[in-house]
């Protein structure tokens, strides 16, 4: 009797023993996939001792000098080394793999943004700013010129600068010359801009973090542009000129000219340029004008100009022609 019932338990047992290590080791197989796909997710590892592992290697002016930006500040909270945040780490991502020396043979792993073999996007790169100066730069940054362009917040800002240059009048045009090289050309023109003396800076006419209108202007047009320094050419006026009142640029080149005032040739050229009607004294007369033999009088003194001196318009009862 008794060995019967042993009989017909045994395989029960066995089975049952079976099931329960299938089931540990289902057990542990899911238990090692989840932590696989943790440490998948796992981001990457900042450094135990921020800043002072950095300042350790990277200890020159050009990275100390933060201390002397509101960058570095520890009294700010708003501070990347204000306190609880991530200091060095807040901008250049987690270093914890930068810091690990790297084995024989291998280069040191670099910080995520801005290191020396960052694999960041000049979109991250610009984002990583964005996340604290979001307010500063506005809506307008996405889908800007520089935006589209791919040129990241780095290329014209020095955070580590005790004076970042592209902030001050005098010199940031010196930042704006490294992309844009025509208008640095232009800046050795005789007649220019006072942004060549360093008393005006590229951001009176140029929104660079975005505008709606063209060319990336602080004003919605050309002529609303230059108004805010030239208020006398605004109006309103009794007979306008047709050209100064659509846009300043037919006739001037607001980076600079080899012609007096910025124009954009000399008179009387830019003026036949649109007015060439026979007949008027805009058309040249013949070899005997002069007695020097100059082909015709009126390319003397302020040539057009001679009569139409208020070529930007006139508010004189009898200036239709805009000579008074």
């Amino acid at each position: 009797m008794r060995t019967s019932l042993w009989a017909a338990l045994i395989p029960v047992i066995f089975a049952a023993l079976a099931f329960s290590t299938a089931t540990a080791e289902e057990t542990a197989a899911g238990q090692s996939d989840t932590g696989a796909e943790a440490a998948a997710h796992e981001g990457p590892a900042y450094s135990r001792r921020g800043a002072d592992t950095c300042l350790g290697c990277h200890d020159d002016v050009a990275v100390t000098n933060i201390f002397m930006t509101a960058h570095g500040q520890p009294s700010d909270s708003r501070s990347p080394f204000g306190a609880g945040q991530l200091q060095c780490e807040a901008c250049h991502g987690p270093g914890g793999a930068h810091v690990k020396l790297p084995k024989r043979g291998e280069r040191r792993a670099s910080m995520p943004y801005w290191g020396h073999e960052s694999t960041a996007s000049d979109a991250e790169h610009s984002q990583m700013c964005l996340t604290c100066h979001d307010k500063h730069v506005g809506l307008q940054w996405a889908g800007s010129t520089h935006d589209v362009e791919d040129v990241n917040c780095g290329e014209c800002h020095n955070p580590h600068a005790a004076t970042d240059p592209v902030l001050k009048t005098n010199l940031q045009a010196m930042v704006c010359y490294e992309c844009h090289i025509e208008q640095k050309a232009d800046e050795n023109k005789p007649y220019v801009h006072p942004i060549a003396d360093r008393r005006m800076a590229c951001t009176a006419c140029h929104a660079p973090h975005g505008s709606a209108a063209d060319h990336l202007l602080v004003r919605n047009t050309t002529n609303e542009t230059c108004y805010t320094c030239h208020q006398d050419k605004r109006g309103p006026l009794l007979w306008e000129h047709a050209p100064v009142t659509e846009d300043c640029g037919y006739c001037h080149r607001p980076h600079g000219s080899v012609h007096p005032a910025l124009l954009t040739q000399r008179p009387p050229l830019l003026c036949q340029s649109c007015h060439s009607q026979a007949g008027h004294p805009s058309v040249a007369y013949g070899p005997g004008g002069l007695a020097d033999g100059n082909p015709s009088s009126y390319l003397l003194g302020g040539s057009c100009l001679n009569c139409h001196s208020q070529v930007h318009g006139s508010n004189h009862p009898s200036g239709v022609n805009l000579s008074r």
